[in-house]
């Protein structure tokens, strides 16, 4: 019965308090979820970098306004409801904190329902919807963790259709590879940045057209392009900026979360922001909801008939020590994670 909060204005600073109690009986019309594992990637540490920008903090409030709750994806086992259609012992994906139990209020909403909470009700809909699952379908951990990347992945290649290269930073990025996995079969040549020491990691892949390492960037990137920016890093990018005639450039992650960030100074094109859930919204309006999921599902399948290739799970209760790896840059980027918060 723990929730795992970070310091908000230095994510190296954790701890563990006490979180909500295992509840028998909840109030009339909510349910209460036990979170039995959600991934972690190192899009959950961008969630705490960006935290004050984009509202992160403000979907599970702290203990202490001066720490946060990072959410990551994952999946909750009901426990206690009183709501309509919500039984114990079924089974839902979605955004959830690192915590042992979560209490929402659930509204119905096609395959499982839209927490209603008053405090979420103002923030991004994507991140507030329960889908219902069965246990023990293929690919289950790699596809919790890959689920919530590989839809922005799809979301960017998608905005990205008609361009007629890209680069993109972090590759070995589980992000990046997503974005670049749908590019690829968009046949848009792709160019990926990445460090010394993982471009052996990232060439095995067999995704990139080209692979250029960070410190390479100055002698061997040209041409033109989009660039896509995973990394945040403001050298790197004003490296690429240099490099590159850009037609575009878009700012996505904080992998480089502690180094100088990305922003005013650089040459033109100036980054814009590219925010996952306008462009759901967006091409739900054109696509229609129902059409819009079944792309993306239908795209995140073949991506994972070869996951075996590109990652390999590892299970851990050690939260603390997970995060504060990734968040010393310190992570296999072949490994994908799965926590509990025992």
């Amino acid at each position: 019965m723990s929730d795992f909060e970070v310091r908000k204005d230095d994510l190296r600073q954790t701890r563990f308090t006490s979180g909500e109690p295992r509840r028998d009986e909840v109030a009339d019309g909510d349910a209460q979820l036990e979170i039995v594992k959600f991934g972690f990637t190192a899009n959950n540490v961008t969630y705490g970098a960006i935290g004050d920008m984009v509202g992160y903090w403000r979907f599970f409030p702290a203990s202490d306004t001066a720490y946060g709750r990072i959410p990551a994806w994952g999946y909750g086992d009901v426990v206690a409801s009183r709501s309509a259609g919500v039984e114990p012992g079924q089974r839902f994906y979605g955004y959830f904190p690192m915590s042992t139990y979560l209490t929402v209020r659930p509204q119905s909403g096609g395959p499982g329902f839209i927490d209603v909470t008053p405090h979420r009700t103002e923030l991004p809909a994507v991140y507030n919807r329960y889908v219902r699952v069965d246990p023990g379908q293929p690919h289950e951990d790699a596809v919790m963790i890959l689920r919530p990347l590989f839809s922005t992945g799809w979301l960017i290649a998608e905005y990205l259709k008609n361009a007629g290269r890209v680069i993109v930073s972090s590759a070995s990025s589980k992000t990046a590879y997503s974005t670049t996995f749908v590019l690829t079969e968009k046949g848009i040549p792709t160019t990926g940045l990445t460090s010394p020491r993982n471009r052996d990691y990232t060439t095995s892949l067999d995704l990139y057209d080209e692979i250029i390492t960070y410190d390479e960037i100055a002698t061997r990137l040209s041409g033109s392009g989009v660039y896509v920016d995973f990394a945040g890093n403001r050298d790197v990018s004003r490296a690429v900026h240099e490099g590159a005639k850009l037609t575009k450039s878009i700012q996505v992650g904080l992998t480089h979360w502690d180094h100088p960030r990305a922003g005013d100074g650089l040459p033109d094109p100036q980054p814009e922001f590219f925010f996952a859930p306008a462009h759901i919204e967006r091409l739900s309006k054109e696509l229609g909801p129902g059409r819009l999921q079944e792309s993306i599902r239908e795209s995140l399948s073949r991506l994972a008939q070869r996951l075996d290739r590109f990652m390999e799970i590892e299970a851990s209760d050690d939260v603390e020590g997970v995060f504060r790896a990734f968040v010393d840059g310190a992570v296999d980027p072949r490994k994908g994670y799965v926590l509990r918060v025992a």
